[in-house]
């Protein structure tokens, strides 16, 4: 009795369990009903999308037929087409969801474009034109010219007719026009204006010079000129005895060339070289010595003699200016190998 039950006790879960099985598997069948009639609707709503579209891309292509149809109809001043073709455009492009739709509107804007611009160039060209002649007689209407009575006469200034302006004319103008231009108010005077005139040119006197005075004819006190003086005198000596040293090294050898650089050139002093070169420059500005490239392109020294600085002074003479640096002296110095000077150095300096 006990299996029985037992065995009854176990038979009762399973019949459920099965049970609950069933229903289980039942409920997916209602499920999928359901999925079903979704599906449907969703097929239901492409199908009627793609018919708006259809009948969008249409009515798209209908319009851009119309307009390429009908051009020259379009083209008329009186013809309001385009702006209807226009209006029903932007009807449709609110119903547009998808590129294809978008292109084909694209299309009819570019198609409506090009038939605006040309439309614009036609009223542009046949419209009418500017002429100067047609607006200056409106001008002169405005500004109230009184014709002559004799209108048979033939007209003049360019085919407008002759006549009087009034005096307030071209003011009558100006206050019509002033309001197209940005421009400060006229300042007006009180009293009226004034016409300034040039003013009467001065007569420019001469003053009188005055005497100059005992002190104003001295250029320069008795200090500095005996200075001068004493500077001048000693370059003269210095230069004569420069002189003296070129006579003599040159009778020792006549033959030989004396190199410019070992006649200036000091080796223990570069004050000294300068000195040289400055005293020696004025030989060759009086003509008492000369300077010539020999045969290495070097320059070489010699003296003139007297009866060839006569004839040489008819000749004109060419300057250059010598610049030296004491790296340029030390080089010199090692280049010719200079070992002793030439132009001894005066007694009375201490180097």
């Amino acid at each position: 009795m006990r299996k029985a039950r037992a065995s009854g006790d176990d038979e009762t879960p399973r019949q459920n369990g099965s049970s609950s099985r069933r229903r289980s598997d039942q409920q997916p069948v209602d499920g999928e009903d359901h999925d079903s009639s979704s599906g449907g609707q969703q097929d239901d709503d492409d199908e009627n999308d793609l018919g708006l579209r259809r009948e969008i891309r249409s009515k798209y292509r209908d319009l851009i037929n119309s307009v390429q149809q009908n051009r020259e109809d379009m083209l008329s001043p009186s013809n309001n087409k385009l702006t209807e073709v226009l209006e029903e455009a932007n009807k449709l492009f609110k119903d547009v969801r998808q590129a294809r739709e978008a292109a084909l509107d694209a299309q009819l804007l570019v198609v409506a474009t090009d038939l605006g611009k040309e439309k614009a160039s036609q009223l542009f060209s046949e419209g009418s034109a500017f002429d100067p002649t047609a607006f200056a007689e409106h001008l002169l209407s405005f500004m109230g010219l009184n014709r002559l009575e004799d209108e048979d006469d033939e007209p003049l200034n360019g085919g407008v007719g002759d006549g009087y302006l009034p005096r307030d004319a071209w003011h009558k103008l100006a206050r019509r026009a002033e309001c197209c231009f940005m421009t400060a108010p006229s300042f007006h005077y009180m009293m009226g204006s004034f016409h300034a005139e040039p003013p009467a040119p001065k007569q420019r006197v001469e003053r009188q010079r005055k005497a100059p005075s005992k002190e104003a004819k001295r250029i320069m006190p008795t200090q500095l000129k005996k200075m001068d003086e004493s500077h001048q005198e000693a370059t003269e000596k210095e230069v004569e005895r420069i002189l003296g040293y070129l006579k003599s090294y040159y009778q020792d050898d006549s033959s030989s060339p004396i190199s410019y650089y070992e006649f200036v050139i000091d080796p223990n002093s570069f004050s000294r070289t300068v000195e040289n070169i400055f005293h020696t420059s004025f030989l060759i500005r009086d003509g008492l010595a000369r300077l010539y490239l020999d045969t290495d392109k070097l320059p070489c020294i010699e003296p003139v003699e007297e009866a060839d600085v006569e004839a040489a002074g008819s000749f004109s003479r060419k300057q250059c200016i010598v610049s030296i640096s004491p790296k340029i002296w030390r080089e010199l110095i090692n280049v010719f190998e200079i070992k002793e000077t030439i132009i001894q150095a005066p007694e009375t300096q201490n180097e």
